[in-house]
C-alpha cells in the first residue's frame, strides 16, 4: 500500500463525515470483496479502497486481492498506523469492525518472506556441472566497508522494497556518478604533521557530532528491517550522529520521537503540503518535541522515474494484471503515482513561500535539494539557515550534478553574497561511501555529509547494530585519511588538502571501481528478465 497513492482520496476531515465508531461486521465487509467494491479492514477499521486501489503505485492487484478481508498485516510492515485516519476522505471511513466477528478466513495472509536466490558455483570445467550454492549471510564483523553491507542486503531483502530502495532516476546516470564524482578529487596530503592524536568530533549545526556525518532522512524504512524508524533513531544515538526524521515514515512521528534517548537531538525533514495548516501542524509538533532543525525538501515536485522499482512492482504482480488494466485503461500505473504525490507535496512552492517557513518556526530552517549556486544565494539572502546540495540520491532528475560537484561553485557564490561558514550551513549528500568522500565534502566547505542507502543497507543486513558499525568504519577510514593527509583535526581540513581539476569533467578516464560494479544491479529491459 503506498502512501503517496492516495490521490483522489485526500480531505480534510470534516463534522458531517461518517463516524469512524459506526460497527460493522467481518461479515458485511466479507460481501465487498470485488475490484468494483473493494472494502478493506486496516487496524480494526473498514475502508472503501475502490478508487483509491486504482492510482495506488503499486498497482490495483495489491490491493484487490485484499478485497473484504483484514489486510493489516500486509499493510503494517510498510506503513505508520495513523496514515489512514490523517490522509483518508472521512466518507471512506466506513466504521469500526466487530472484533468478535473477525474469522481466519477473513484476515488476508501476507506473502512469503523472500528467501535469497541460491547461487551457482562452478565445480570443475570438465565435469560440466554445476553446484548449487546457497546464500550464507556471513557475520557482522565481516563487514569491511559500506559496499559489503550493500551486497548483502540485496541478497536479504524482499524484492520490491531492494528495487525500492536501490532504484534512481531514467537511466540512473547521476545514482552511480553521486558516488563516482567523489573519485574525480584527489588527495593532497601534508606531511611532517603531528597527527599522533586525531580529533573527528565536531558541530552540526551547533549539535555535537562524532564525525562530520548524519543520517539523512529516508522513506519507509520498515522495508528493510521490522523495527524501521526506531532503530535508525536508536543507532544515531550510539553512533554519535544526528537523523534527520522523514515524513514518509514507516513509524508515526509520535513513536520516533518517543524512540529518542532524553538527550537525543534530531532534525526533521518536510515535504511542505498543498493544504498548508498540515503543515503548520507538524512543524508545531517538531518544535515542541525539541527538534532543532527543519530541512524543507525542495527537488521532488514530482516523483521521477524509478524504473528498476517500476518493472519489479510489475513483475511482482504477474503478468494477468496487465490484462486487467488494459481493460481499465489503467496500464501507466506511474501516472498514478504522479497525480497522487501532488497530494501531499505543493509543486507550487516557491521563494515567495519562505516567508511563510521562517513565520511557522523558530527552528533553523535550511533547503534540501539544492543544485546551483544562484539557488544557494537567495536561500542565504533570503535569511535561511542553509542549505543541503542533493539530487535525491539520484532518484529524480536524472544527469543533474552530484552534491559534491556543485559544493565547489555553491561555496564560491556564497562567499561572493557575503556568506559564511558560521550564518550559513552548507551539507551534501549522494554517494558518501567512504571516509575520504566525507574528508573531500569538509575540505571543499561541507560542514557534513548525509547518508541515506547505507543507513538503510545495514540496518536490513543486520539490524540496529548493522548501522553502528557502518558508522565505526566510516570513522576508522576517516581516521586513517586525516592521519595520512596531515589533518588532525576537522579545522585543519582545507580546500588546500584536495585537487578538483578533473571534478566537473565527466569524460576523465578512472580506474575500474570494483566495489561500486560487484554491488550494483544494473537496470534490464523487459526482454532480459
Amino acid at each position: 500500500f503506498g502512501s503517496r497513492a492516495l490521490a483522489s482520496c485526500l480531505r480534510p476531515r470534516s463534522a458531517s463525515s461518517i463516524s469512524s465508531t459506526m460497527s460493522v461486521s467481518a461479515e458485511e465487509v466479507a460481501k465487498h470483496n470485488t475490484k468494483e467494491d473493494c472494502w478493506v479492514v486496516l487496524y480494526g477499521k473498514a475502508y472503501d479502497l475502490t478508487k483509491f486501489a486504482k492510482v495506488h503505485p503499486g498497482g490495483a492487484k495489491l490491493i484487490t486481492d485484499a478485497a473484504g478481508m483484514d489486510a493489516t498485516a500486509i499493510f503494517d510492515p510498510i506503513h505508520p498506523k495513523d496514515i489512514m485516519d490523517k490522509l483518508l476522505k472521512p466518507s471512506l471511513t466506513m466504521g469500526v469492525v466487530d472484533a468478535a466477528s473477525i474469522k481466519p478466513e477473513h484476515v488476508a495472509k501476507p506473502p512469503e518472506a523472500h528467501k535469497p536466490k541460491p547461487k551457482k558455483k562452478a565445480v570443475k570445467a570438465e565435469a560440466e556441472v554445476e553446484e548449487i550454492e546457497e546464500f550464507k549471510k556471513p557475520p557482522l564483523a565481516a563487514m569491511l566497508n559500506s559496499f559489503d553491507f550493500e551486497s548483502v542486503a540485496r541478497e536479504v531483502m524482499e524484492p520490491q522494497a531492494w528495487g525500492y530502495y536501490s532504484s534512481g532516476g531514467d537511466d540512473e546516470i547521476t545514482l552511480r556518478d553521486n558516488h563516482l564524482a567523489f573519485q574525480r578529487i584527489t588527495m593532497r596530503p601534508r606531511i611532517l604533521v603531528n597527527v599522533r592524536e586525531i580529533d573527528m568530533t565536531t558541530k552540526i549545526l551547533n549539535v555535537p557530532a562524532a564525525l562530520p556525518l548524519y543520517f539523512t532522512a529516508t522513506a519507509l524504512a520498515k522495508l528493510a528491517h521490522q523495527e524501521g524508524e526506531l532503530a535508525i533513531v536508536k543507532a544515531a544515538k550510539k553512533a554519535g550522529v544526528p537523523y534527520m526524521l522523514p515524513t514518509l515514515s514507516s513509524y508515526t512521528l509520535d513513536e520516533m520521537l518517543a524512540a529518542r534517548a532524553p538527550d537525543q537531538v534530531v532534525f526533521s525533514q518536510l515535504y511542505v503540503n498543498p493544504e498548508r495548516s498540515r503543515s503548520e501542524e507538524y512543524v508545531s509538533k517538531l518544535e515542541k518535541a525539541g527538534v532543532q532543525a527543519l530541512f524543507v525538501t525542495v527537488d521532488a515536485p514530482q516523483l521521477g522515474r524509478r524504473e528498476k522499482d517500476m518493472r519489479n512492482k510489475f513483475t511482482q504482480q504477474g503478468s494477468d494484471v496487465q490484462g486487467d488494466d488494459e481493460d481499465d485503461g489503467a496500464v501507466d500505473r506511474s501516472q498514478g503515482a504522479t497525480r497522487a504525490i501532488s497530494s501531499y507535496i505543493d509543486p507550487g512552492l516557491n521563494w515567495e513561500d519562505v516567508p511563510w517557513l521562517k513565520k511557522i518556526t523558530s527552528m533553523k530552517v535550511l533547503l534540501k535539494g539544492v543544485q546551483c549556486g544562484e539557488d544557494a544565494v537567495e536561500a542565504f539572502k533570503a535569511g535561511l539557515a542553509g542549505c543541503v546540495l542533493s539530487n535525491h540520491g539520484g532518484r529524480q532528475l536524472d544527469t543533474c550534478r552530484p552534491g559534491i560537484e556543485v559544493l565547489p561553485e555553491v561555496m564560491e557564490a556564497l562567499k561572493e553574497a557575503g556568506a559564511t561558514k558560521e550564518n550559513f550551513a552548507v551539507f551534501i549528500d549522494g554517494g558518501v561511501r567512504r571516509g575520504g568522500d566525507i574528508f573531500k565534502a569538509v575540505a571543499l566547505g561541507a560542514q557534513a555529509c548525509g547518508v541515506g542507502r547505507p543507513v538503510l543497507y545495514s540496518l536490513a543486513s543486520y539490524g540496529q547494530n548493522g548501522i553502528v558499525r557502518m558508522v565505526h568504519m566510516l570513522q576508522d577510514e576517516l581516521q586513517m585519511v586525516m592521519r595520512l593527509a596531515g589533518t588532525p583535526n576537522i579545522p585543519s581540513i582545507t580546500e588546500k588538502h584536495v585537487i578538483t581539476t578533473n571534478l566537473a569533467d565527466h569524460i576523465v578516464p578512472l580506474p575500474v571501481d570494483n566495489l561500486t560494479m560487484k554491488t550494483y544491479q544494473g537496470l534490464e529491459p523487459a526482454a532480459k528478465l
